[in-house]
């Protein structure tokens, strides 16, 4: 297929603007600059939609949150220096969840680079180790070929982000572009790997031989879009399932086989399930510290099927006995073809009576007592019959979001899993509510994650994005208060938030600094008052903030503690 020319030379950024809309990006998170002025310029008036975020992180965190929510390549775009240097853990963040997002940043003339010029910044060498490719564009008459690429590659393979330095001067400069097209652009070494029959069928062939089977599954699942493919797996073949914090709502947690999720907080059963099961059928997870505890205790006796698109991954934390990289989706299609499907009364009788032992369980507080958040939660998922996009910040809110509130479909929980980035929350819900403008979504959060970017609150107002918020407000950093209360004899170092002259009223006025940016609030104090504040702000047309004053006595449980086991996991 013949590249597209617009017939006449064109400045850069004007080539950077068509490429966008060429691709089909629908909104860019831009917060403009000296050297980004020309981009802004240039975009004005396009196809696509351009939010302005209060600050760069905040726009890294939106477009993450677009991409979570959408499936789609997200865009972000910054100037150089100090607005590059600022979306650095919105880069990283991408990174580790595998997110894909293509950063575009603006970067002082090529014959100023390396001279420490004004807000000059190596971005390319800075973010080398926190993407899947950088550009530096240094001929205006590459950058069609270059957008592309970036769009591609971000979105091809195991997705992740990249970043697409652009001098000024060849924002500048002008040129007649030729424009690729999509499906003609290569890029090396991400040909998707193909099924083998023989890797089939020695799957095949180590279900047949287990008692206890169990799958072990991750973000990987939504990220091929292989959930439907997943819940036929385990149905036709009937293994019970448990989905990483990433992976939540690949398979319906109130399906029959749901274990839930493993990890430091996750369900009893699922720990115990994945560690005692005799085969683990691992898909698009990678055994990350914080499900697997000491590595070398983890799934032991099982043994091992590491099904993943990314070559690296495998052996990487845990070794297989049986590795192979393939498309997810494909895989399970292959499986699912003439299942064998299997009888494991012992062992669905074990994980019986796991699940009603140790259930996700709190004291409900008596009435006139300040909410628990895991009632907060409770009540959010009876009022919105769990059909919510949640998007959490991180800390223990986050926690309680994946324990109360249960997920029935991919892309419903949005959260910071990998590098467990405070502040995420506001913006990538921002992002989110963008990608799907007819879906509830709603940033639950805690006092500390969400002042770490609460000047998105100005954004949601001024580009009319009606982001439900909740904060659960127990005046702490409240994780590490949970450190410090079980392992470092409760003594408290730099982990409260309240009120220095008066350590027992709340500390700020949430619902004041909303009504400051235009957005209704709500306070709640008493247990009693939730499910009808919760209504008025499901009600309420636009954004709103409900403050929920938790108090600080609940612990994230269960807990497997750092440098433990599942056998070491705490229930009270």
């Amino acid at each position: 297929m013949k590249n597209t020319t617009s017939g006449k030379a064109v400045k850069g950024a004007e080539i950077v603007a068509r490429c966008l809309e060429k691709i089909g990006v629908e909104v860019v998170f831009a917060y403009p600059g000296g050297q980004t002025i020309e981009l802004h310029q240039a975009m004005k008036g396009r196809k696509f939609r351009v939010v302005l975020p209060r600050h760069e992180q905040g726009g890294a965190f939106a477009a993450d949150g677009y991409a979570r929510a959408s499936g789609k390549v997200g865009c972000c775009m910054a100037t150089s220096g100090p607005g590059a240097t600022n979306l650095i853990t919105g880069i990283a963040d991408a990174y580790m969840d595998s997110i894909p997002v293509v950063f575009i940043t603006g970067q002082v003339g090529t014959s100023f680079i390396g001279k420490n010029a004004f807000q000059e910044t190596d971005i390319i060498g800075v973010t080398r180790p926190l993407v899947k490719h950088s550009f530096l564009v240094l001929d205006v008459n590459d950058l069609p070929q270059i957008m592309f690429e970036a769009f591609k590659l971000a979105g091809s393979g195991r997705p992740g982000p990249v970043v697409v330095d652009v001098p000024k001067n060849v924002q500048q400069a002008k040129t007649v572009p030729v424009y690729p097209k999509m499906e003609d652009v290569v890029i090396p070494n991400t040909v998707k790997p193909q099924v083998r029959t023989q890797d089939v069928e020695a799957i095949r062939k180590a279900i047949a031989k287990s008692k206890s089977p169990c799958i072990y599954a991750g973000g990987g699942i939504i990220s091929a879009g292989a959930s439907e493919e997943l819940r036929k797996f385990a149905h036709a073949w009937n293994i019970p399932v448990a989905v990483t914090l990433m992976g939540l709502g690949a398979f319906p947690e109130d399906d029959p086989l749901s274990l839930r999720w493993p990890g430091m907080h996750g369900t009893y059963y699922a720990n115990y399930a994945l560690n005692t099961c005799d085969l683990l059928l691992t898909f698009g997870a990678r055994f990350d510290d914080r499900v697997t505890g000491v590595t070398r205790e983890f799934a032991k006796d099982a043994y091992i099927v590491h099904v993943d698109i990314d070559l690296s991954e495998i052996n990487k934390n845990k070794h297989a006995d049986l590795g192979i990289v393939a498309d997810i989706k494909d895989m399970l299609h292959e499986l699912n073809k003439n299942p064998v499907r299997g009888q494991y009364k012992e062992w669905f009788a074990q994980i019986a009576e796991w699940k009603k032992k140790y259930p996700f369980k709190y004291t409900p507080a008596r009435p006139g007592q300040s909410p628990k958040p895991q009632y907060v939660i409770e009540t959010l998922y009876k009022l919105t019959k769990g059909k919510a996009v949640i998007v959490p910040g991180v800390g223990q809110h986050q926690m309680w979001a994946a324990q109360f509130y249960q997920f029935k479909s991919p892309r419903h929980f949005l959260t910071s899993g990998g590098l467990g980035s405070m502040g995420f929350g506001l913006p990538a819900a921002m992002g989110a509510k963008i990608a799907c403008p007819d879906k509830l979504v709603v940033n639950i959060d805690g006092d500390g994650s969400f002042q770490m970017n609460i000047q998105e609150l100005g954004t949601l107002f001024a580009e009319d994005i009606p982001v439900k918020m909740i904060i659960l407000n127990n005046q702490h950093l409240g994780m590490v208060a949970q450190w410090e209360d079980r392992f470092y004899g409760c003594n408290h170092c730099n982990t409260v938030m309240t009120n220095p002259t008066d350590g027992r009223s709340y500390y700020p006025d949430f619902v004041t600094i909303a009504k400051g940016y235009n957005i209704p609030g709500r306070t709640v104090f008493r247990r009693e008052d939730v499910e009808d504040a919760i209504r008025e702000m499901l009600e309420t047309d636009g954004p709103f903030l409900l403050d929920c004053h938790t108090g600080y006595q609940e612990h994230v449980l269960p807990m497997i503690p750092p440098g433990g086991c599942y056998k070491d996991i705490m229930t009270e």
